[in-house]
């Protein structure tokens, strides 16, 4: 599998995915023009593009799906639960293109794919397990809590993509935030702190995940530096030290690195 984050962050999230016989996004955040751009990079044009999987109806999630989907005949997948509220904003995208799942897996090719349900303020928001030959990627972002069920779908995956939103104290102490936006922001159906991105981290460790891509950082309230070392510094009180035994990368609004899982 070739797997790499090609946008994360409140401006626009997009993953490329790709095994042997399957090229798939996960969200489409971005214009149509600039998910074309970023797929040019790896050398993928747009009418190579299986399916779409929406994590929810967010538009940093979904900015481009309608225009994207539309001209490609592209295939858009989302939870049962919430197609309703995507429904509210595709305009372009045929019923024929339109792909509703549940709680059981389903395929596409030869990737295996799982979605499950995380707790954030959206209609209904997933996570996804996508795997090919026995190798597996998780992409778990939007969250205000990782509860015992996220962390059992996301054991197992050599990659894990997890949300990594903000520093509490920079989130508390920001001036343009409004008291109601910073509760929302620190609920249970909000994001994750680095310090809760850091605690699920370590027990993802302890079970033998080995690459972690803190995700979904915000500009406002968080930063690439900041959001590593605290992670580090935590996975080290936990006697888990990066670069030995789990590496650590950060994501941001433009393509990252190239995962290659094999």
């Amino acid at each position: 599998m070739r797997v790499v984050n090609l946008s994360s962050g409140s401006e626009g999230n997009l993953t490329y995915v790709e095994s042997e016989q399957s090229k798939i996004l996960v969200d489409a955040g971005l214009s149509c023009k600039e998910i074309e751009l970023r797929l040019s990079l790896l050398n993928v044009k747009g009418d190579e593009i299986d399916a779409i999987l929406i994590s929810h109806e967010h538009s940093d999630h979904i900015k481009g799906v309608d225009v994207f989907a539309s001209k490609y005949k592209t295939n858009v997948y989302c939870h049962v639960d919430g197609w309703g509220a995507l429904s509210k904003k595709l305009f372009k995208v045929q019923d024929s293109q339109k792909r509703l799942f549940t709680n059981a897996p389903f395929q596409i090719k030869d990737m295996a794919v799982v979605a499950f349900k995380v707790p954030h303020d959206s209609v209904c928001c997933v996570g996804y397990n996508i795997e090919s030959q026995g190798k597996r990627v998780s992409i778990c972002t939007d969250l205000g809590v990782v509860s015992e069920n996220t962390l059992k779908n996301l054991y197992g995956s050599q990659l894990v993509y997890l949300e990594s939103n903000h520093d509490v104290n920079m989130l508390q102490n920001n001036i343009h935030y409004p008291a109601s936006l910073k509760q929302r922001i620190l609920s249970s159906r909000g994001h994750l702190s680095n310090v809760a991105s850091a605690n699920a981290i370590s027990k993802l460790a302890k079970q033998g995940t080995r690459q972690v891509v803190l995700s979904h950082l915000s500009k406002e309230n968080n930063n690439p530096i900041l959001a590593y070392e605290t992670i580090k510094e935590i996975l080290k009180e936990n006697g888990i030290f990066v670069g030995q035994d789990i590496n650590v990368d950060v994501a941001s609004t433009m393509p990252g690195k190239i995962y290659k899982i094999s």
